[in-house]
């Protein structure tokens, strides 16, 4: 039965982007729209551009792309800034990245040059294989975060944005749990005041956005706005709010092989996964502390999909093992390798083997434009919290306290499209299809 659609507000005036990390991600992402609005190439690799929805029976042949289905953002409108420890530019960065072909950056150079990151909040603490000058200065972590919200407000007298979105594109911070200063706003707004060394670079932005009202999205696996003072505090303000951890490369294939075995029921023995990379996020990673952070976000995958609690005789005892390298000359340009034993019919063993050699933030871009449009359309839709149905785009989807994470690709995409079929009052898509037959 079809329902009342959503209220959504139109999306009307300019949509300001908000980029704490304004490194290869940031800097490809950026490029990228603005080339896509030259017409110097096409926006690959983003459901919100490229895909289309099914809506009805199949026999009725409607199907929309994603964008022409719900209002959406245009590219056109999109305005961006960002906060760095490092000086350079929008264009200085890119080239320094190595991601996009410096041909095609010095087109862009006139638009690019002109994106300059503001200072940031900071802590070596938190990232130790990095330091930079462009540092914001402040008493107390409070003071930070006041300055970031003055920063916010004159980037919207500047441009004229009327909606904002936050996006964390920085470095993985080093690994840490939640600690009683993260346990209500109250708590948190008293340690960010008293400079609390349990209070990350990232959970400052995190609140700046969300006490601001400002959606926002974690592409890092960190601890950031998934603690209870800050999932409170997106309630309090009706502030839409997602993570974490952006689905690339490895986890990327995972997501995908995983299912398609447990839905065979074939067992799994092991899964070794090794990786080399040469870019910022691979020296950031290099740290043991950064890289626990990533590797609890890349090795509770498994778990989830394959539930060994259900399947003991099939998963029980896999052993997930996951290796980062920092390989310098390899750049942006990651190759993971991972090695699956596998067991079928009478527990007879074979192995796959998967050797790929991607572009992380190539990956990347495309997901930071959709994070973007999509919690702009949540907050014009009234949706609040957490927004799981954005899982689809994360390594460690969050959700509501007492629910697992779903980590199946292809159950993500189904959330996802449906969560977007009730906001317009469409049937949602069961697959069932038996009335065909009957």
């Amino acid at each position: 039965m079809a329902r009342e659609p959503v209220t959504i507000q139109p999306p009307e005036g300019k949509l300001g982007v908000l980029i704490p990390g304004m490194g290869a991600v940031a800097t490809t992402f950026i490029a990228g729209v603005e080339a896509i609005r030259r017409g110097l190439g096409k926006p690959f690799g983003s459901l919100t551009q490229m895909a289309t929805i099914r809506l009805g029976k199949r026999t009725e042949g409607r199907s929309p792309k994603i964008k022409d289905f719900v209002p959406l953002a245009d590219l056109k409108d999109l305005v961006f800034a960002g906060w760095d420890i490092f000086p350079d530019n929008a264009y200085e960065a890119a080239v320094k990245a190595g991601v996009l072909e410096k041909t095609l950056l010095d087109e862009l150079r006139d638009f690019l040059e002109q994106i300059v990151p503001m200072p940031a909040v900071f802590d070596p603490a938190y990232v130790r294989r990095l330091n930079g000058p462009n540092l914001k200065q402040g008493r107390t972590l409070m003071d930070k975060a006041e300055a970031l919200m003055e920063d916010i407000r004159n980037f919207q007298k500047a441009t004229g944005a009327k909606r904002l979105v936050m996006i964390w594109c920085g470095s993985t911070e080093v690994y840490h749990k939640p600690s009683a200063v993260h346990q209500t706003i109250e708590a948190f707004e008293e340690g960010l005041k008293r400079n609390d060394p349990e209070i990350a670079p990232s959970q400052v932005y995190a609140y700046v956005a969300l006490k601001m009202g400002i959606p926002f999205a974690n592409g890092a696996p960190n601890l950031t706005n998934d603690i209870p003072a800050l999932i409170e505090l997106a309630k309090v303000n009706n502030v839409p709010h997602c993570g974490k951890d952006f689905k690339t490369g490895q986890t990327y294939m995972k997501t995908i092989i995983a299912p398609g075995l447990k839905a065979r029921m074939l067992g799994v023995r092991g899964w070794f996964s090794t990786n080399i990379l040469g870019n910022r996020d691979g020296e950031v990673l290099d740290d043991p502390g950064s890289f626990r952070t990533k590797e609890e976000s890349k090795l509770s995958v498994l778990d989830y999909i394959l539930q060994p609690h259900l399947y003991p005789e099939l998963y029980q005892d896999l052993c997930h093992i996951v290796r980062i390298n920092y390989y310098p000359p390899r750049g942006d340009a990651k190759e993971g390798w991972d090695n699956i034993d596998i067991f079928g019919w009478l527990g007879y063993p074979m192995q796959i083997k998967i050797n790929f050699l991607c572009r992380d933030s190539i990956l990347a871009a495309p997901l930071v434009l959709d994070l973007v449009l999509f919690l702009d359309l949540a907050q014009r839709a009234g949706m609040r919290g957490i927004q799981e149905w954005l899982s689809f785009y994360f390594k460690s989807p969050m959700t509501a306290p007492e629910l697992y994470p779903e980590h199946d690709l292809f159950i993500q995409l189904m959330k996802l499209k449906n969560t977007l079929r009730w906001m317009r009052g469409e049937d949602l898509i069961t697959h069932l299809g038996l009335e065909y037959y009957d």
